[in-house]
């Protein structure tokens, strides 16, 4: 059963890795246009700037950010204070690691709330300047989404240090 799981977690590890690898490439080829049509487009009419480029490339970064930051959740590729920890005895450290473990679910749990009220009330009512058809819902969705990614992966961590196969990397 533990192997289903796992397997479960790598997949959705790799579906996520995968959007953020297209949200990059979508960055990099929208903002080469974009920068293109400002100095190329003087000179042939098909490469102009569009409008929208910018604000599109934004939300493409909050959606990779937040997302990445899922990731490295499960990884344990986080920035982390550890330059002590063979000061402190392995039981001690243990349960420190397990609270610190809590509060990162706590702060997803809160990202997944607040952050799909956000989106629901504020970014639904508000429109993209360049895109007025497209609701700013999708500028403020990534919080939520990486949220739950957060928990799934954070609840995995949880599972692995009780169990003592793992959980993050110091």
């Amino acid at each position: 059963m533990a192997e289903k799981i796992e397997k479960a977690f790598d997949k959705l590890y790799a579906i996520v890795m995968v959007l953020c690898k297209l949200l990059l490439i979508a960055d990099v080829v929208i903002t080469s246009y974009a920068v293109m049509g400002r100095y190329v487009g003087k000179y042939i009419t098909l490469l102009k700037d569009p409008a929208w480029s910018e604000e599109i490339v934004l939300t493409c970064m909050v959606y990779m950010a937040f997302l990445s930051a899922a990731l490295a959740i499960r990884k344990g590729t986080h920035i982390r204070m550890t330059s002590l920890d063979i000061y402190i005895p392995k039981k001690v450290l243990y349960v420190m690691d397990f609270i610190a473990y809590l509060l990162v679910l706590a702060f997803s749990l809160i990202l997944v709330y607040e952050g799909f009220k956000f989106a629901m009330t504020i970014g639904s009512r508000a429109s993209y300047t360049s895109l007025p058809w497209l609701s700013k819902f999708w500028q403020y969705f990534p919080v939520p989404l990486a949220g739950t990614a957060m928990v799934l992966f954070q609840l995995e961590v949880i599972y692995k240090h009780i169990t003592g196969k793992g959980g993050e990397k110091a």
